[in-house]
């Protein structure tokens, strides 16, 4: 019988450590295999990236020696210048869904209605779909789609974008090749195989490095999209643009290009300083020049017309007014186009089509936002118009309130006459690729909830030159019914359907539309304008509210930019921007006396401006409750002082506000309204009165570093751009976003400050940190407040060295009105009873400064804003008017229709003053057609 024997392990204990060795070793091979696959994927993506035309290739794959040989230092900083409808959603998805001609994919989903499964990749966020109320056509996986529906507020707008999403998926939504109706000769024509060398290359223009990816059609399709006629594929990988042809004597055997292309191994890319050239089918671009001057010769003796399509927002409409007069001729015409939002200034422009036959409002009214598809499809559409109106012009301008000529109207006339059928433009000036990634011209946009939602990558279509700067122009009569036909070539069509979902859109078709179509040859660029950029104040994110991306804007033109408005004496430059005279009204007249010469003396109210802020009889935009509130009150609080035994002024309804300013100052804001008189008979009476904030800022010491401390004031308004509150009347309501602006004098002193927010109950809100550095510079602090804010006083003090060195007061007010309507009770109790979260700052950690919050005089004011929030009717009313008499100077008053009512009414008339709205202002007053000029009168 076999007797069982115990294993023998020995072998293993003795190579133990050479058998843990051995797996280690093995793991660790796993762990690199699973590294290199990965990395060939992204590699690979990459490359297909290159294909698609995203333009990040040559930043990422190419290396930094070739980068600098080839395309040099060429970064400069891009200049880009400046209502949700379901009836204008994407019409293809109008198409598939109303006939149920969806691809299979899509049409399952949508019958079945079966729920799509999200992709469980692990950096990928899953769509939520219990959020919404329909079914995704397919399985949204990008994360910018995910992050864009979900951010989305409507159900409307999230559907759109999953729509269109999904559309991108299935390659619906984008044409993928587009037709160059400039070409010249054959697309991808091959010269045959050349000599290249290593410190003067064939084709120099631009490089790329292309791994996984690069073949002849490939490189060929990337130099075409960059406006170059040649393209040269070497050592396998790499990919050469330019424009001049390289050399026969360089030719050599195609057996010298030996290298297989990754993307097609049955092509050859070239060799060792060896490359494949080939034709991309277009010159090299080459833009129109100009004639400087109009000579008149017969065949020329017809008038020049130009059709001025204004397109307009905001509630300046003086200036507005002093823009046409300053344009205006008989021969000329004026389309105007006011922003769907804007009330108020689509109003008061209506009348001047009752006065001047050659000017025309578009009814067709979009709400346009900065960088929103709706701007192209606004200038569009209103072109359209124009080519169908029985207006005769030859060139279409577009302009906005903020731009105003720097040359006559007869040397734009004379000049145009001189370059007719042209087109004016202002290109980027810079590497094609880089501007379509500076640009977001790869990334697909989608309009909706006025915002322009990001949601994801996309792919240009191949075979036409991507091109793209400003979007002001001027374009030729031929050319605009070209664009604006009814019946569109395949090459407009896919324009229009490509730039539908693309950010600042006006900034590229119509160069794109130039560049690619029959009227090349008539690109000129310059667009006729110089733009004020101050990038290191405008580039500042400041529309990030309105787009998923980052982009600039210029500034405003004031005195001390006036040489560079002189600089354009010389050039072919007829128009500037930005001009706002809320800004700066100063550069605006100077400009107007270069031009014209001065206004004759004794011409009143040159140096004033008045804009409107608010209108009784505005729908949009929405009021401003907070404004309402505290306007209502100083026409109560101005009442009162013109009552007396007698009589008694009662206001019953307020009817406008307008922002006064002179010599660029700021005066008051100017509160219109209707009043009663109550003595023996009741009389109806207009008032206007001019109210003014008090400052409360004061600095505690005259010494040290705060004496550099010129100003401190809290509005809820700042432009960051301009270094300016907006917030002329500083009216803070309970859901208001402080800001505290602040001014430094010049001085060698540095200082780390902390300003602490203290609400109505003395209780800190936040601190907020500031650096005091050498230079004089306006900024500001925003601190991070809960709302509602609490209604009544609150403080601001400057803290240095533990030392409170400065401080301010501001009050937030409690509303009278919410959306227009007198405040409910169960509403005030909502609304001014503060935040419902306590503050994060611990008033503990300042209790050294700021003194304990435990006191008695703390525990009265607590109390104290209780009783406030409870208030309603009368006694709110009273509350309001006790802050708004101790925060607003009433300045003076007058009366618009002067009743005679004793000892009552104000004893100057409006229209008599200089600083009532209905004072005569002769720079923005539109008057007669002068016969002998054909333009409107100066005064």
């Amino acid at each position: 019988m076999a007797t069982n024997r115990p294993l023998d392990i020995r072998w293993i204990r003795r190579y133990k450590a050479f058998y843990i060795a051995g797996v280690i070793i093995f793991c660790i091979q796993i762990l690199l295999a699973y590294f290199f696959l990965a990395s060939h994927d992204e590699s690979r993506k990459n490359d297909r990236d290159f294909q698609s035309g995203k333009g990040r290739w040559n930043l990422e794959v190419a290396d930094d020696k070739r980068r600098k040989e080839f395309r040099g230092d060429r970064d400069n900083v891009l200049g880009v210048d400046d209502e949700d409808n379901p009836a204008n959603s994407n019409s293809i998805i109008s198409e598939l869904t109303r006939n149920k001609v969806l691809p299979d994919k899509l049409e399952d989903r949508r019958i079945d209605n079966k729920v799509p499964q999200i992709s469980k990749l692990s950096n990928v966020s899953h769509l939520r779909l219990e959020e919404l109320d329909f079914v995704p056509l397919c399985d949204i996986t990008g994360k910018e789609a995910i992050s864009a529906i979900h951010r989305a507020k409507t159900q409307y707008c999230k559907q759109e974008i999953s729509n269109i999403s999904c559309l991108i998926a299935e390659g619906l939504l984008y044409p993928k090749k587009l037709p160059h109706l400039c070409a010249i000769s054959e697309t991808g024509k091959s010269l045959g195989c050349f000599q290249d060398g290593k410190s003067k290359r064939l084709l120099s223009s631009y490089y790329v490095s292309l791994k996984f990816n690069n073949s002849p059609s490939n490189c060929v399709n990337l130099c075409l999209q960059s406006g170059f006629s040649y393209a040269g594929v070497q050592l396998s990988t790499e990919c050469f643009c330019g424009n001049e042809k390289p050399p026969s004597s360089f030719q050599l055997p195609d057996s010298s290009c030996n290298m297989k292309c990754p993307a097609d191994t049955h092509q050859m890319c070239g060799g060792y300083l060896t490359s494949n050239i080939y034709q991309t089918g277009i010159a090299k671009f080459s833009a129109r020049s100009v004639k400087d001057s109009f000579e008149e010769r017969e065949h020329d003796s017809s008038p020049l017309r130009i059709a001025f399509l204004l397109t307009l927002n905001g509630r300046a409409v003086r200036q507005v007014h002093r823009l046409i007069k300053t344009l205006f001729h008989r021969n000329h015409f004026f389309f105007i186009h006011v922003d769907a939002r804007q009330d108020y200034l689509f109003r008061e422009l209506l009348a001047l089509e009752l006065h001047l036959p050659n000017v025309r409002l578009s009814r067709r009214r979009h709400a346009t936002i900065w960088g929103g598809a709706s701007l192209l499809t606004m200038l569009l559409e209103s072109m359209s118009e124009l080519v169908n109106s029985a207006w005769d012009w030859d060139f279409v301008i577009n302009l906005s309130e903020s731009d105003f000529p720097v040359k006559t109207n007869a040397q734009l006339v004379s000049f145009l006459s001189a370059n007719r059928n042209v087109n004016f433009v202002k290109s980027h000036g810079r590497e094609v690729q880089r501007f379509i990634q500076k640009q977001g011209l790869d990334k697909t946009f989608v309009e909706c909830e006025a915002h322009m939602w990001r949601v994801g990558d996309r792919v240009l279509p191949t075979g036409i030159v991507m091109d793209g700067g400003s979007d002001w122009i001027a374009l030729s009569r031929s050319f605009v019914n070209y664009i604006a036909a009814s019946e569109q070539d395949e090459l407009i069509k896919g324009l229009i359907v490509l730039f539908k979902y693309t950010l600042l859109p006006a900034e590229s078709f119509f160069h794109t539309a130039l560049r690619n179509s029959i009227f090349c040859d008539s690109y000129v660029d310059n667009n006729l304008h110089v733009t004020n950029w101050k990038r290191r104040l405008g580039c500042k994110c400041q529309y990030k509210h309105v787009v998923d991306w980052c982009g600039c804007s210029p500034n405003n033109f004031r005195p001390e930019d006036w040489s560079r408005i002189q600089g354009t004496e010389e050039k072919n430059i007829f128009f500037a921007r930005k001009f706002e005279p809320i800004v700066s009204q100063t550069v605006i007249s100077q400009v107007e006396e270069w031009l014209y010469g001065p206004y004759p003396q004794g011409i009143p109210n040159l140096l004033s401006y008045w804009q409107s802020t608010y209108h009784y009889a505005d729908l949009s935009p929405q009021t401003n409750d907070a404004l309402v509130t505290i306007a209502n009150s100083l026409a109560r609080i101005a009442s009162k002082q013109l009552s007396n035994p007698l009589c008694t002024a009662i206001p019953v309804k307020l009817l406008q506000i307008h922002t006064y300013l002179h010599n660029d100052q700021f005066e008051g804001s100017l509160i219109l309204y209707e009043v009663l008189y109550k003595s023996s008979a009741i009389n109806s009476s207009q008032l206007e009165t001019m109210i003014k904030p008090k400052n409360f800022f004061k600095k505690l010491t005259s010494s040290g570093p705060i004496s550099r401390l010129k100003v401190l004031s809290i509005s809820s308004d700042y432009d960051q751009k301009e270094q300016m509150s907006r917030d002329f009347m500083q009216v803070i309501g309970p859901f208001s976003e402080p800001h505290a602006i602040y001014q430094w004098i010049s001085g060698k002193d540095h200082a780390n400050l902390t300003f602490l927010w203290l609400d109505p109950t003395n209780t800190l809100a936040e601190a907020s940190y500031v650096y005091m550095d050498e230079s004089a510079s306006i900024s500001f602090t925003k601190p991070v407040l809960k709302t509602p804010l609490l209604p009544g006083v609150w403080q601001v003090k400057v803290v240095l060295n533990s030392q409170i060195v400065a401080q301010t007061e501001f009050f937030v007010t409690p509303l009278e009105f919410v959306g227009g309507q007198i405040i409910s009770q169960q509403q005030t109790s909502f609304l001014h009873n503060g935040p419902s979260q306590s503050y994060k700052v611990k008033h503990e950690d300042w209790k050294h400064i700021l003194g304990d919050k435990d006191s008695d005089s703390a525990n009265t004011l607590d109390r104290k804003a209780v009783i406030n929030s409870r208030r309603f009717g009368l006694d709110l009313r009273q509350w309001i008017d006790s802050l708004v008499t101790r925060f607003y100077s009433v300045i003076k008053s007058c009366s618009v229709n002067l009743l005679n009512v004793s000892n009552c009414e104000p004893k100057e008339v409006c229209s008599a003053t200089l600083w009532s709205t209905f004072a005569v202002d002769p720079k923005s007053q539109i008057t007669s057609i002068n016969k002998t000029s054909g333009g409107l009168n100066r005064w």
